[in-house]
């Protein structure tokens, strides 16, 4: 990324800017485990032979609508399925079924690989639940969101076309900025997987409805990368859509998941 007068360390920077952020990876550890003392699951589901390439699916009362997917953030560096299993609360109680996949972090591979692991795990989710498949993913999670509706998609033809419905929740549509991160010292991202690997530098797959929610209180690369997904498919003929939401900061937006009625739940399951 050229050196336009940005400083890309603190553009990315949440940690920072978010009072008593250092209290929300506890947080979300301990709702996640009280969520799964009492939900009916199928928990440490392998979609592969490597350790990571588990994921765990949360089932409603009843048939499901369809399957509902939550990829987790972490800049592709850090949590695991176990940190995020409360926010499927808002999919099983609207009679969805939810998968919680994780995958192998950086450095131990490139996120090209990362994007492939989640096709897989689709995939194998995908096989147990029958329907629409609607996918959201949080920051980096986003990212692999929509890298499974871009034209060069992982997921088989029979499959993407299951799928109706992508929410980017904060997510990092366009790598080229984290090349010029100290991050990318793990990351290894070069010229050419910013190229193959940047949603927005791909052409998005027809008939796929694509939001991208992000908070108000978000750091404005945010706002950037999510602005710029939906004008740039939106140009490309996708039907797109920007939220902005009101208060909301880079870790506690994704709470809206944990409730059937929210509109983030809703603009995820919505048919």
């Amino acid at each position: 990324m050229p050196n336009i007068g940005i400083d890309w360390e603190d553009a990315f920077a949440n940690f920072a800017y978010i009072e008593g952020a250092e209290d929300f990876p506890a947080l979300w550890k301990q709702r996640a485990a009280a969520f799964r003392a009492s939900a009916q699951s199928m928990p440490d589901l392998c979609y592969g032979d490597d350790p990571r390439e588990s994921y765990d699916l949360f089932l409603p009362d009843g048939p499901s609508k369809g399957l509902a997917v939550f990829i987790h953030g972490g800049f592709w560096l850090a949590f695991g399925k176990s940190d995020w299993s409360h926010l499927a609360q808002g999919a099983i109680d609207s009679g969805w079924a939810m998968a919680i996949p994780q995958y192998t972090l950086a450095p131990a591979i490139r996120i090209r690989d990362m994007t492939r692991q989640m096709g897989a795990a689709i995939s194998a989710a995908a096989a147990l639940i029958k329907g629409p498949i609607h996918i959201a993913g949080h920051s980096a999670g986003g990212h692999l969101a929509t890298r499974m509706v871009c034209d060069t998609s992982p997921l088989p033809i029979d499959l993407a076309q299951r799928v109706k419905r992508v929410v980017s929740i904060s997510g990092v549509h366009d790598l080229r900025p984290l090349r010029a991160h100290s991050m990318n010292e793990k990351l290894n991202i070069d010229d050419s997987e910013a190229q193959s690997e940047s949603p927005v530098l791909q052409n998005p797959r027809k008939g796929v409805h694509v939001t991208a929610w992000v908070g108000a209180k978000e750091r404005p690369e945010f706002l950037r990368q999510s602005g710029l997904l939906v004008e740039t498919w939106g140009r490309k003929g996708a039907q797109t859509l920007l939220v902005v939401d009101k208060d909301r900061h880079h870790f506690d937006v994704i709470e809206g998941l944990e409730n059937a009625t929210h509109p983030l739940t809703r603009a995820l399951l919505e048919t």
